[in-house]
């Protein structure tokens, strides 16, 4: 398989290198050159393959010969070795719980491929790579975890000061060893741009070994196929018709990949970004006008993301045709108080606690829902509640237990730096690390 530059088509890389390398020239996205079908009797019969298998059959063209057959299926295998259920909420929508990997968030399935990839990759190299990334809450501590302890790589994760949980602030900030965290004053957005500006800085690149684990690396980006897949499995037990999926929308790498596999034979009825106040895509979907605006501070913070670099995937996928784009995908944009009211109706009427994201989309697969009667489908559970409990508990009056995994990390000391968003002060800190 080969990779080429969204920005610039004439640069072609490898799989080995599109993971090392994170983006190309001019800050473009790697993109595959071909999206492989699956075949027919696999997605027909997906009950009788394991979630292994599955796994395997879903990534192993893009990896291509990079990686030995047997590597590759002991790298899925760790990748998905936690529970992934599909649960019903009601008759009509659904949830795929993907928090119950080690740090309780769907970036789990996408930090654990690609560390294990890159771990494989990297393995005769003697210089130590430094694994830069920002975070909008949960990318920044399953790429901690991910990585956390691994021989020859440095993390260094940025991320805006007062915006993410306290949770998720343990998750990036109280591991130490090979992992530093950088505390910004600004946006998520801001975060991104220096991860960026610092991929195309000469003098940095020159010194650092730099790879990024954002979702713009197609080694974290990818792999979150496979749980769509996982979903549909467990789907065709109990559903005839093609489900609605609907995906809170952030950064758009997870409804891309969810895009990615309709592209390549997974049925589905419709896709939906459920965004939250950040409302460019959802505007844009409806008017056709692209203006990317400044990050607004929500209670869904990881989708606090007014720039997400993953659209131009999607805009590849469509081959930028609007109507078609438009005619499979819709976005929806929900404000602080229906998800607030969202979290409180679901427990009350169903017995189920939603966090702020997983909120998000119900409330927009509820209205699609409402719009086109018939339908069905499910959202993406993306986080556990303990993640966010200040508006669980408000909406739902209650207290949300810590889980025993959690309990000892959220003892340790946070160790920051702060910085302001200025690339100059990020850059000073890259350089001295070397």
């Amino acid at each position: 398989m080969i990779y080429y530059n969204l920005k610039d088509k004439k640069e072609q890389v490898t799989f080995k290198t599109a993971t090392i390398k994170g983006q190309g020239k001019e800050k473009g996205l790697f993109f595959p050159n071909v999206i492989p079908q699956f075949e027919k009797d696999f997605i027909e019969n997906l009950n009788h393959f394991s979630d292994e298998e599955i796994a395997f059959q879903c990534m192993k063209d893009f990896a291509g010969n990079e990686i030995p057959e047997s590597i590759l299926k002991e790298i899925v295998s760790q990748t998905i070795n936690f529970d992934i259920p599909l649960k019903k909420i009601n008759d009509k929508i659904s949830i795929l719980e993907l928090f119950h990997g080690p740090t309780l968030a769907f970036k789990d399935i996408g930090a654990r491929f690609m560390s294990q990839s890159l771990s494989y990759f990297l393995k005769d190299e003697d210089k130590k790579v430094t694994v830069l990334v920002a975070t909008s809450g949960d990318t920044g501590g399953a790429v901690a975890h991910g990585f956390y302890k691994t021989s020859g790589v440095n993390v260094v994760i940025l991320y805006p000061k007062n915006r993410v949980s306290p949770v998720q602030e343990k998750q990036l900030t109280a591991l130490g060893e090979n992992i530093s965290a950088i505390e910004v004053n600004g946006t998520f957005d801001d975060c991104q741009t220096m991860v960026k500006q610092a991929f195309s800085d000469q003098e940095i690149n020159a010194s650092l070994f730099l790879t990024s684990a954002n979702s713009i690396n197609v080694a974290r980006w990818l792999p979150q196929q496979i749980y769509y897949l996982l979903a549909l499995k467990q789907w065709q037990k109990t559903n005839n018709e093609n489900p609605v999926i609907c995906v809170p929308s952030g950064n758009f790498g997870n409804i891309c990949a969810g895009i990615l596999t309709h592209f390549r034979g997974l049925p589905a009825e419709h896709f939906i970004a459920a965004c939250n106040e950040n409302d460019s895509i959802p505007t844009y979907l409806n008017t056709q006008k692209l203006e990317y605006k400044k990050t607004v501070a929500t209670l869904s913070n990881a989708m606090d993301v007014g720039h997400p670099s993953n659209f131009v995937r999607i805009l590849e996928i469509f081959e930028n045709q609007f109507k078609n784009l438009q005619s499979t995908v819709s976005g929806y944009s929900i404000n602080d108080d229906k998800t607030l009211k969202t979290i409180t109706d679901v427990y009350t009427k169903y017995g189920y606690t939603l966090e702020p994201h997983s909120a998000v989309a119900f409330a927009a697969l509820e209205k699609y829902t409402e719009e086109n009667p018939g339908k069905k489908g499910f959202i993406l559970g993306t986080a556990h509640p303990v993640k966010f409990p200040d508006a669980v508990e408000k909406a739902t009056h209650i207290t949300i237990e810590l889980p025993e995994s959690l309990a000892d990390l959220m003892n340790k000391e946070k160790k920051t730096v702060e910085i302001n968003a200025d690339f100059e002060e990020l850059k000073r800190i890259l350089l001295d690390k070397n």
